[in-house]
């Protein structure tokens, strides 16, 4: 059992694809995939199943493809293969096509020699609790016999992209909503590419700047992630270059997006979060937005002030923040939008679902509405306090018992604050510690948590002034050096 839950990486399953593995992730071989398949097609005890594929542009994806689909058909499933597809398109095809179940070939934003698969059943993604299962269930396969499974190939994307085209012709009320718009899409030669040629042209907008939008598995250009300065700085040149009014990019299987505005400023993370409750919070006055842990100070203010709606800073995880909308719904709770820092925005009126491509259908609506009054998306964004400087360290922790080391640690600091006399504890947090500092030791807040899965402790520090940072930082590290299991060579160096 231990060994298949190597390959648990929070709700998905993540290894080495091409090469070796690094002994920190194990290798994604054809057999590791199969067994993974009986687990699922185990867990999903149904029968007759007819299961939804697709897969990344990865250079992997084909051969593990194979290993999926030939497991599918040993088990007697009705195999859709989907092809080249995005992860929220894996989604839609379950309910468009009428599946039992959808798998997805993908790593996200990780480097090119890395895959996994992703899970999808009915209109939901699975949880970490039921990956466990599917992996337990791998451990030991009943290996079927000459199942009698079939493959019908079916190219989804088309039909995916007809949807988001429809979204944003309702959204605007015009057929051609986007003439006289220029919009460059970066896709960083992940899945994205399709948004331009085949959401945002046809609709009537100039998609001449974009830039990356060729699959490419090796990403010779940036590495698709909107996280990423690299990507962003790419996308921002895009954009200014081509004097379009709008730019796009998504990472490689297009669950999350970000943008930039005709000047090439980037509207991403907290800028991206204040941009996407605007938009889920008109015509839901008052209602509750679910983000991640480290959403700055000036965002809280922004949502309570001038949105006048309800933020819940809750924990890191996209996984998490959608859980949390959705208990909040069902518990009578107006909560339309869940969104973490990195670009995962799920909204209520998508299945709650991820999608990065419907998040920019979303911003691509708005564009239009304010271009028709003369505004920018910058304005929307004008009242939005932006730090002064951010940071993250990452403090690795050595001792075996990792996670009782770690949590001894943050417990520990939550008392050094709470006695302080420049710090104060945040009450009602969900996640880790976090602390207010006053003008004279950060003038502004930092974030220590306890990573889910590694033997690490990041911290997040934002300040409203320059230096800031640093002088919590150098408080912290004090603090720190009593902990001989904790690498503190990161906070040493910065504090240098």
């Amino acid at each position: 059992m231990q060994e298949m839950l190597k390959f648990k990486s929070g709700t998905d399953v993540r290894g080495v694809a091409v090469g070796e593995s690094d002994g920190k992730i194990p290798f994604l071989s054809d057999e590791a995939v199969r067994s993974i398949v009986f687990g699922f097609v185990k867990f999903l005890d149904k029968k007759p199943l007819k299961i939804a594929v697709g897969h990344d542009c990865r250079v992997s994806a084909q051969r593990l493809k194979n290993a999926v689909i030939s497991a599918l058909v040993d088990s007697g499933v009705a195999v859709i293969d989907c092809g080249l597809s995005s992860t929220p398109a894996m989604f839609m095809a379950n309910i468009e096509l009428s599946c039992d179940a959808a798998i997805q070939l993908t790593a996200s934003h990780h480097p090119w020699d890395k895959n996994g698969l992703k899970f999808f059943v009915g209109r939901s993604g699975i949880d970490g609790k039921q990956l466990t299962e599917i992996l337990k269930n791998s451990e030991n396969p009943t290996v079927p016999e000459n199942g009698k499974g079939t493959v019908e190939a079916v190219d989804f994307m088309p039909r995916y992209a007809r949807l988001l085209r429809e979204i944003i012709i309702r959204g605007t009320g015009e057929e051609k909503p986007l003439k006289g718009l220029k919009i460059a899409v970066d896709a960083g030669n992940g899945v994205g590419g399709f948004y331009a040629e085949q959401v945002l042209e046809p609709l009537g907008a100039d998609v001449s700047g974009s830039r990356f939008l060729e699959p490419d598995g090796m990403f010779p250009n940036h590495i698709p992630n909107p996280e990423s300065k690299q990507a962003m700085q790419a996308i921002s040149e895009a954009v200014v270059d081509s004097k379009s009014d709008l730019g796009l990019i998504f990472d490689t299987d297009v669950d999350r997006a970000a943008c930039v505005d005709s000047s090439g400023r980037e509207i991403a993370r907290n800028r991206l979060v204040a941009l996407a409750a605007a938009i889920a919070l008109e015509g839901n006055g008052g209602g509750t937005v679910v983000t991640d842990s480290i959403v700055s100070d000036g965002l809280i203010d922004f949502v309570r002030q001038t949105l006048g709606g309800v933020i819940l800073p809750f924990k890191r995880g996209y996984k998490n923040v959608i859980d949390k909308q959705i208990e909040l719904n069902n518990s009578g709770i107006n909560c339309p939008l869940a969104i973490e820092t990195s670009g995962h925005a799920a909204f209520r009126d998508n299945y709650y679902l991820d999608d990065g491509a419907y998040l920019a259908a979303r911003i691509v609506i708005k564009l239009v509405e304010l271009k028709k009054q003369g505004k920018t998306l910058e304005s929307l964004l004008a009242s939005l306090e932006q730090a002064e400087e951010e940071k993250e360290i990452r403090l690795k922790i050595g001792a075996e018992d990792f996670r009782a080391y770690g949590e001894r640690f943050v417990e520990d600091l939550r008392r050094f604050a709470d006695s302080s006399e420049n710090w104060s504890v945040v009450p009602n947090t969900y996640e880790g510690v976090r602390i207010n500092a006053d003008s004279r030791s950060g003038d502004g807040w930092l974030l220590a948590r306890l990573s889910v899965h590694d033997p690490v402790i990041p911290v997040n520090f934002e300040s409203r002034s320059r230096g800031g940072t640093l002088a919590a930082a150098k408080i912290l590290l004090a603090f720190a050096k009593k902990y001989p299991e904790l690498d503190c060579s990161a906070l040493e160096e910065y504090c240098v």
